[in-house]
């Protein structure tokens, strides 16, 4: 079936079971890790010990109206390697470049790998914000327990992104249409084929300017194909954990959707068909329910949705609203004051502890 939402992904619609009300929903959910981390020899990497390589060929940047998602690098990335014999190396940050891996590495064969997705704004004031990757950080420490790879320090590798930032300021668009994406990264390196954890992997991160994710834009409508056919996450798996694996299958999904004139996927879960996310994005639900009462819903966090920091932001914002959702006339003017309020702090238009300054 068909379904039109914005890619906020906030309609007013109606809705199977296993959604709750938007007040009681927290961000992150306990999650077992019964193979928690091995602490490394070196304990943990500092970012005091952060060595910086520029380089010498520097790339012209792209033009900031004409960016496309993913496809723009800037000219440095920050790598830190560990393995369970000598623990954590020194992290270093140096010139863009391709790595080097056994053919046998774990990431390879058996997907011993997972990642962040977080974004830098270049504010009115021409200052350079993180959005909320306190967020991010946790995050990704939760899926590194979850993939059997070391624990590390939130706090220092957040500063360690945030000096490859400062190193590549000027790749920060000068724009309030464009930002910085961040791609932190945590793979397995291990050269074995057995399927067991991994005593070698690397830490990286990758960054480079972006523009809109979706080329209609914020606010033009995206079909959405459902079909209870196919199935992103389950009950028991890694739904919540933001791992390579779970991406990679629904390439095939997402090509069947776009065959019958979709241009994402609503996943659907359950005999009862409950809603769980769209396409690599949270669902909201704006509506009225049986009682005239104006509620916006989301999923609950069951093991089977991903904890968007953009997810948690809207929720946090209903209840700096005091519980209060505005009754409209539908559901778009709603996600536009959403949208208001987030690019508002991301850009510095509004001060908010949400942001940790770059530079």
């Amino acid at each position: 079936m068909f379904v039109g939402l914005s890619a906020m992904a906030a309609a007013t619609a109606r809705t199977g079971a296993g959604l709750l009300r938007v007040f009681s929903q927290q961000l992150f959910q306990a999650h077992d890790v019964r193979n928690g981390s091995r602490r490394s020899i070196n304990t943990m990497f500092k970012a005091a010990d952060l060595q910086i390589e520029i380089s010498k060929h520097p790339k012209e940047k792209p033009d900031s109206s004409k960016l496309l998602f993913g496809k723009s690098f800037s000219d440095h990335m920050l790598t830190i390697e560990w393995s369970a014999e000598k623990g954590w190396d020194k992290p270093l940050i140096k010139p863009l470049q391709n790595l080097s891996l056994h053919p046998a590495s774990s990431a390879l064969h058996y997907s011993i790998e997972l990642f962040e997705g977080m974004k830098a704004f270049r504010g009115i004031d021409n200052k350079i914000r993180m959005f909320r990757p306190d967020l991010n950080m946790e995050r990704m420490h939760r899926s590194a327990l979850r993939a059997c790879l070391p624990g590390f320090d939130k706090e220092e590798l957040m500063e360690c992104i945030r000096k490859l930032i400062e190193v590549d300021r000027e790749w920060v668009p000068y724009s309030d249409t464009a930002s910085l994406y961040i791609r932190p990264t945590f793979i397995g390196t291990e050269p074995s084929l057995g399927v067991s954890r991994a005593n070698h992997a690397l830490l990286f991160v990758i960054i480079g300017p972006v523009g809109p994710y979706f080329a209609t834009g914020s606010f033009n409508p995206v079909s959405l194909l459902a079909d209870p056919n196919f199935v992103r996450a389950w009950k028991g798996g890694v739904g919540d954990c933001k791992m390579g694996g779970n991406y990679g299958p629904t390439i095939y999904v997402q090509n069947e959707a776009q065959k019958q004139g979709c241009q994402q996927v609503l996943w659907l879960y359950g005999d009862k068909h409950e809603l769980t996310e769209v396409g690599t994005m949270n669902i909201f639900i704006y509506w009225k329910n049986e009682q005239g009462e104006v509620e916006l819903l989301t999923p609950p966090l069951d093991g089977t949705i991903l904890p968007g920091v953009t997810r948690q932001s809207l929720l946090d914002l209903a209840h700096q609203w005091n519980y209060h959702i505005p009754t409209m006339e539908n559901g778009p003017e709603l996600a536009k004051r959403f949208l208001k309020e987030l690019t508002d702090i991301q850009y510095g238009r509004t001060p908010s502890n949400w942001t940790r300054l770059v530079i």
